[in-house]
């Protein structure tokens, strides 16, 4: 792992390197020798999705890294267009195996999935918690179908001015109270010729509709069985893809999984209510990774 000063005051740039030869970026948020925890973000995001929820651990002591996956944010595109869910699970393997100890492992969405099926199948991560975000094994269609839907959208095209991508992200996240901030708009786009493109490479698209997903079900299903942590889920009560039922089948395999619902917050969970969710997960943590809090 190799470090420089981020642009930001708060965070350190570290980087990895994959063994298909990608570099992988992320902040870290805290001291060095605090607990590690891994933000892994959704498809079509980047690791700055994780900023508020980062710091705060990190205030509590612990060594939060936010992660760009391959094809997104800072991290290197792969040429081969090397996006399967596997690959993303094996980066998740690898920001692993550079941490001191055992980290604790949040994903949403895409990064969820990176979870489960890195901390449940060979070589299995070692992990203290798993905290899945408005994802788990029992995907409603509707919703996956309804990402994919907006992630092509102006895939190509782009968009001329930084508030045409917040009116496309408010009318795909109608249940956000707040304002869309434009400079966190502007951290997942990047200008080539007076147009704005989202930051991640179209690419990660590629075999969407091909995707095995039964199969992907039946390896989450069984990777969830064989976790050796606690498992949080925390969900948006307006989720179209983590659902009640959801949330029911993930229980019928962990019995013991701890699941939470965030009122006013849809599949962005931590973009919609970043407090209430960034509380839940702490209020879980403390109970089974305890923190030590830093005043």
């Amino acid at each position: 792992m190799t470090h420089q000063t981020s642009a930001s005051n708060e965070a350190e740039l570290v980087r990895i390197r994959t063994d298909d030869g990608l570099t992988l970026v992320a902040d870290r948020y805290g001291p060095a020798d605090g607990q590690p925890v891994i933000f892994m973000h959704g498809g079509g995001q980047t690791r700055h999705s994780w900023g508020g929820t980062a710091a705060t651990m990190a205030r509590r002591g612990c060594s939060a890294f936010t992660c760009d996956h391959r094809g997104h944010g800072d991290s290197d595109w792969s040429a081969e267009a090397a996006y399967a869910f596997e690959d993303n699970a094996r980066d998740l393997r690898a920001w692993a195996a550079s941490m001191p100890r055992p980290p604790v492992v949040i994903g949403a969405s895409l990064g969820g999935i990176a979870g489960m099926l890195a901390l449940g199948h060979a070589p299995k991560v070692a992990a203290r918690a798993l905290v899945l975000v408005d994802i788990a094994p029992l995907m409603e269609r509707t919703g996956t179908e309804r990402i994919i839907a907006f992630m092509r959208r102006n895939m190509v095209s782009g968009f001329a001015t930084l508030e045409e991508a917040a009116e496309e992200v408010r009318s795909y996240t109608p249940e956000r109270e707040r304002a869309i901030d434009l400079n966190s708009i502007r951290k997942n786009l990047r200008q080539r010729d007076g147009r704005w493109y989202w930051h991640w490479d179209p690419n990660c698209l590629k075999d969407s509709d091909s995707e095995d997903m039964e199969q992907l079900h039946q390896r989450l299903c069984d990777g969830v069985r064989a976790i050796d942590c606690p498992i949080l889920l925390v969900r948006g009560r307006h989720s179209d893809v983590a659902s009640p039922e959801s949330a029911e089948h993930l229980l019928s395999l962990r019995p013991d999984a701890v699941c939470v619902d965030v009122s006013g917050a849809g599949h962005m969970v931590a973009g919609d209510r970043n407090d209430v969710f960034t509380d839940a997960v702490l209020d879980f943590l403390q109970d089974h990774v305890p923190l030590t809090k830093v005043a």
